[in-house]
C-alpha cells in the first residue's frame, strides 16, 4: 500500500493482517478500556495482559464479556501497576502498552522510568489520526499532544517519528505539509523559516525516511487544489496530503479539536518516540476510539 487507509476499517483489517499483537494494560479497571481490549481480541489485532486491582478487572471483564483466561497482574497502587505494564513491554512480554485508569503524569513517569521504561534517548511525540466524514481517506498530524513549542530540530525529529510510523504501516513515500500561516518565508513568522529548511534538508536528502515534504505551505493550499490554483502555488501535494505536521502544540490541538466538534471527526492516537508504541488515550474516549488507537499501535510495531 503507498496510499493511506480510507477508513478505520480498513486500517483494523490491515493490522488483523499481521495477526494479534502482545498488549500490556495499565490500571486495567476501566470498563471502557476492557470493552476495547474485547473489541481488538474479537478483531483478532491484539492479545492483552491487564495489570491493576485484579478484584475489579475480573468484574468489570465479566461486565464486557471478556475471556475467563485472561492474564491479570494483581497491582493495587496505580504507579506500581502502570511500571509493571511497562516493564511487560520493556522485557518483551509485550509489544505494545496502553494507559489505562491512571493519570497520564503517573502513567509517562512509569514510561521514562530509567530500569524498565521505554526510553530511546529520542525525542517522545504524538501521532494522532482523523477519520473524517466524507474525506477520501484518513488525515494524520503531529504534534498536537506532547511537543508544546518545538525548535527546527525536535520538528525533524518529530517528521521522523511519524515518518518511519507510517513506514511500519506501508504507507510508502506520504506526503507531508509542513504548515504555516502561509507560504511566504520571514523572518518575523519563524515557522516559516523552520519550514522552509525542512524542506531543504529534505531536498538533500538528510530525512532518512522517504517523502514528499512542502513547506512553508498554508492549510488551504496544502488540502484545496483550487486554492493552490487561485495562488499560483504549485504543488505536489495539494488534495492529496497524508501529514500534516504543525507548527507548534496550540495549532495541532486546535485543529483536531475543531475537527470531532465542528466536523464530526474520529480521532485515534499513539506516541512515538519510545521502544515501543504507546496508547494514551483519554480516560473520556469512547471504547470504539480506544480500539482505533490500539489498531494505529499494533500497525505501528516495529517489524
Amino acid at each position: 500500500m503507498d496510499r493511506l487507509f480510507r477508513n478505520y476499517q480498513e486500517m483494523i483489517e490491515k493490522a488483523r493482517s499481521f495477526g494479534p499483537v502482545s498488549m500490556s494494560v495499565a490500571v486495567a479497571q476501566d470498563r471502557d478500556v476492557l470493552e476495547a481490549v474485547k473489541m481488538a481480541e474479537d478483531a483478532g489485532i491484539a492479545r492483552a495482559i491487564l495489570v491493576g486491582n485484579e478484584d475489579a478487572i475480573r468484574s468489570r471483564a465479566d461486565e464486557v464479556g471478556l475471556r475467563r483466561d485472561m492474564e491479570i497482574i494483581h497491582e493495587g497502587d496505580d504507579f506500581k501497576a502502570a511500571l509493571k505494564a511497562v516493564e511487560l513491554v520493556s522485557t518483551g512480554k509485550a509489544r505494545i502498552l496502553m494507559k489505562g485508569l491512571v493519570n497520564t503524569s503517573v502513567f509517562m513517569k512509569a514510561v521514562l522510568n530509567k530500569e524498565v521504561g521505554l526510553r530511546t534517548g529520542g525525542l517522545l511525540s504524538h501521532l494522532a489520526v482523523f477519520e473524517i466524514p466524507n474525506a477520501k481517506k484518513l488525515l494524520f498530524h503531529t504534534d498536537g499532544g506532547i511537543n508544546v513549542a518545538p525548535d527546527l530540530e525536535q520538528k525533524k525529529q518529530i517528521l521522523i517519528n511519524a515518518l518511519y510510523a507510517l513506514k511500519e504501516m506501508g504507507v510508502i513515500n506520504p506526503k507531508v505539509a509542513v504548515l504555516t500561516a502561509n507560504e511566504k518565508v520571514s523572518e518575523k513568522m519563524p515557522a516559516t523559516v523552520d519550514a522552509s529548511k525542512l524542506t531543504m534538508m529534505n531536498n538533500e536528502g538528510l530525512i532518512p525516511v522517504s517523502c514528499v515534504l512542502e513547506g512553508p505551505i498554508a492549510l488551504d493550499v496544502a488540502t484545496d487544489p483550487h486554492a493552490a490554483e487561485h495562488k499560483g502555488i504549485t504543488s505536489r501535494i495539494t488534495g492529496e496530503v497524508d501529514l500534516l505536521l504543525f507548527p507548534n502544540i496550540e495549532a495541532g490541538n486546535i485543529m483536531g479539536k475543531t475537527l470531532m466538534h465542528y466536523a464530526g471527526a474520529k480521532m485515534a492516537g499513539i506516541v512515538l518516540g519510545t521502544s515501543h508504541p504507546v496508547v494514551l488515550a483519554s480516560r473520556a474516549e469512547t471504547a470504539e476510539g480506544k480500539l482505533n488507537s490500539i489498531a494505529l499501535a499494533a500497525l505501528a510495531v516495529k517489524r
